[in-house]
């Protein structure tokens, strides 16, 4: 089959692109949807990208937003371009035009809002454009301080700082793929977003923005914490941790916020993140959206309760053991008796012995991990579902399938070890890895699954005939397991013991 040269030259809203042709797809790479986020820019909304001239080489991507060049889950290269310079995104498409324009998938990805880059080579759905006949696009937005940390009470004259920047960036590449993704062969009207962790965390607050409202059709929130959203006055708590941090006078924010190297950003943020934020309030997430009572006008929590999200189809779901990864590798979750104790002091003294009675055996080491997983993941996803069924279809899930090898080290089916399922990325290094002592052909036959519910959401509406819609009596939740099943209603006693539980909303 010979690709037609012709197809690798796109027109776009700001100029002409030319892709390549790499593992068995078209590819674009490395457009920019917005202006680059510097100078003036920084920490500011994203504008409008300008116009090019000639044809803009497509063949490599964008930098990588500033961050740790430390080794991490997101799989990010140690020597990748990194730049402030990153508000550029990525398209891919069938080898062969089809003849109807095709369902587009929106890739966000996780991270903890502090790292992440749309250069993983686990990212690039090249396999979920062979398999579903889909449009795929994955886009970088900004992380850290310079991209979901609220500097805007330090704004000074000719000074602004706005908020939820990341938000927003991921925002202006839904309107760039609103108006520029038929030229790729994608439907500008049928758009599915989704995303795991930070990138899940994504898809649920754009539910709940005005300003995303349309833009998306369908949703699929892989492991997300929608109660990781806090009020104006505990980011600009944080705000004030972070330039104490780095010496900086309050009355000399403005002028240091625009000025300081963004590698200082960057650890004064990991530092912040994973130290202080912690012990300080554990279970929340300091790197984070904001609700600004303006681009996100109130908590998603809320805005869920209320029937006020965007009513599109959603699919949500965790997995088994969230909380495993985080007690071993990275620990900002409250997973340990002390965390827990001082978090339930802060937020609802009332709720803890009705939550710890709910997991027999605590103070366990078991126990907590389940409890920090349960509250900042499983919970509110499942307030999400029961208030969104009332609205709009949705489906619900819960990841349980663990290989031998991720039993053996303890994580079980741990946050983030279905990032490679759901693009079909089984035969890269960590997943054989985790497979040494068997459950491969498992894994995969379970990622055709899971990856196939995706595919139909995006096609149908649906993530498949199989899957019975949730809703508050019954909660049929799809378990993704050697063999999938349905369950009623996962853990009621648990659902009950947290009801009502709000943390620092």
């Amino acid at each position: 089959m010979t690709t037609d040269v012709a197809s690798l030259l796109v027109p776009t809203a700001t100029g002409l692109v030319r892709g390549i042709v790499a593992d068995g797809v078209r590819t674009w790479r490395g457009i920019p949807y917005a202006a680059p986020p510097v100078g003036d820019l920084r920490l500011r909304a994203p504008r409008p990208p300008e116009r090019w001239n000639g044809v803009l080489n497509g063949s490599s991507f964008g930098a990588a937003p500033p961050q740790s060049r430390n080794p991490s889950l997101t799989g990010f290269r140690r020597r990748a371009p990194m730049d402030e310079d990153c508000l550029t995104l990525n398209v891919s498409a069938p080898l062969e035009p089809a003849a109807e324009r095709l369902p587009v998938l929106v890739y966000f990805y996780g991270g903890a809002f502090s790292s992440g880059s749309s250069t993983v080579k686990t990212y690039r759905g090249s396999h979920l454009v062979r398999t579903g006949e889909a449009v795929y696009v994955s886009l970088n937005y900004r992380i850290g301080a310079l991209g979901f940390m609220d500097f805007s009470s330090f704004s000074a004259a000719g000074r602004t700082f706005d908020s939820n920047l990341g938000l927003r960036d991921q925002v202006a590449a839904l309107e760039w793929v609103r108006d520029n993704i038929a030229g790729f062969g994608g439907d500008p009207d049928n758009v599915t977003i989704f995303g795991e962790s930070a990138g899940g965390i994504s898809v649920t607050s754009l539910m709940c923005i005005p300003a995303a409202r349309g833009l998306f059709h369908q949703a699929y929130a892989q492991s997300a914490a929608p109660s990781s959203a806090y009020s104006l006055e505990l980011h600009a708590a944080w705000a004030r941790d972070l330039l104490e941090i780095l010496n900086v006078p309050l009355a000399d924010a403005a002028e240091a916020l625009s000025v300081l190297p963004a590698e200082a950003l960057v650890r004064a943020t990991n530092r912040l993140t994973s130290k202080i934020g912690p012990a300080d309030k554990p279970g929340s997430l300091s790197v984070s959206p904001v609700v600004d009572g303006d681009f996100l006008p109130e908590h998603p929590i809320d805005t869920f309760k209320k029937g006020q999200a965007a009513p599109v189809p959603l699919v949500l779901g965790t997995m088994a053991r969230e909380g495993a990864l985080f007690a071993k590798i990275v620990d900002i979750l409250p997973s340990t008796p002390d965390r827990i104790e001082k978090m339930f002091a802060g937020t609802d003294p009332d709720a803890q012995a009705r939550v710890l009675a709910a997991y027999p055996g605590y103070p366990s080491k078991e126990r907590s991990v389940e409890i920090s997983g349960d509250l900042v993941f499983w919970y509110p996803s499942t307030m999400v579902a029961e208030s969104h069924s009332l609205v709009a279809p949705t489906w619900s899930y819960r990841y349980d399938f663990a290989t031998p090898m991720m039993n053996l080290l303890g994580f079980g089916a741990t946050h983030a070890m279905d990032v490679p399922v759901m693009f079909g990325e089984t035969r890269e290094p960590i997943t054989r890895a985790l497979s040494l002592l068997g459950g491969g052909g498992t894994l995969r036959e379970l990622s055709a699954r899971f990856q196939g519910t995706l595919l139909s959401l995006a096609k149908t509406g649906s993530p498949g005939d199989d899957w019975p819609r949730y809703e508050p009596v019954q909660r049929r939740t799809r378990i993704f397991d050697r063999e999938d099943r349905i369950e009623l209603d996962p853990f009621p006693e648990r659902r009950e013991a947290w009801s009502g539980y709000r943390g620092y909303l």
